[in-house]
């Protein structure tokens, strides 16, 4: 799914949740997906409307309890486990929709086992044949785009295509930040703090503090750079 850029009620909706899994990233808290987003004319209205945003934000809905490796509560399982299969792919769909839906089937493998007590996600990856070769700049929008499978621990044909690609990455990073392209910078850089390679001379760390004072009036920017700066530092408890 793709998030408008206007003002709409999905796009309130994505920017609650974000905000909310930002708040629980910088306190250590415990995040509690289920209640969290409500339509505006309350909690009942804003059922479907969480779920969809849920599938926007992808895998990241849960990103406190994957980083911290806390259990989900069976309600905020339900949520996730609801969007994820209410959003299925179509088959024209882009391979970064087929890979943002991959990562939500895996992580909600990686939580729990499917609420009927089925294994959810066979483990099939999607294909990454269009990453391989892309030129640097495309291959930086895409990862960025598909920031939410760069957590620690994660095998996956994208991983690999960024492990083997660390400075094309870099370079991308640099290019970012000069087009003040702060989403795309931070998702990035969340790739990168968990790339061998990376050149020194990047600067990551104060690129990435950089990137959150310029891009953060935007939760989706500060998210990513919160995530990379936790993965950076161990992600403590």
């Amino acid at each position: 799914m793709e998030e408008s850029g206007t003002t709409t009620p999905l796009a309130g909706a994505v920017q609650g949740l974000t905000s909310e899994l930002v708040s629980a990233l910088r306190s250590g808290g415990r995040f509690r997906l289920a209640g969290t987003i409500t339509g505006p004319d309350g909690p009942a209205a804003g059922n479907g409307l969480a779920l969809a945003a849920v599938r926007v934000v992808g895998a990241d809905a849960v990103l406190p309890g994957v980083l911290r490796r806390t259990p989900l509560e069976p309600d905020d399982l339900a949520v996730f486990s609801k969007a994820v299969h209410a959003y299925p792919p179509p088959a024209d769909a882009s391979p970064t929709s087929v890979w943002s839906h991959w990562a939500m089937r895996r992580t909600l493998a990686g939580l729990n086992t499917s609420l009927d007590g089925a294994p959810d996600h066979d483990g099939t990856e999607p294909r990454a044949a269009w990453l391989e070769d892309a030129p640097w700049q495309l291959l930086t929008h895409q990862l960025a785009v598909l920031a939410p499978l760069a957590v620690p621990g994660v095998d996956c044909a994208v991983a690999r295509v960024a492990r083997a690609r660390p400075v094309d990455v870099a370079r991308g990073f640099v290019r970012a930040v000069r087009r003040r392209d702060w989403l795309q910078a931070a998702g990035a850089g969340r790739w990168l703090v968990m790339l061998d390679g990376v050149p020194q001379t990047l600067g990551l760390e104060t690129g990435l503090e950089f990137v959150a004072q310029m891009g953060g009036e935007d939760p989706r920017v500060v998210l990513q750079v919160e995530a990379a700066q936790l993965i950076r530092a161990g992600v403590p408890g």
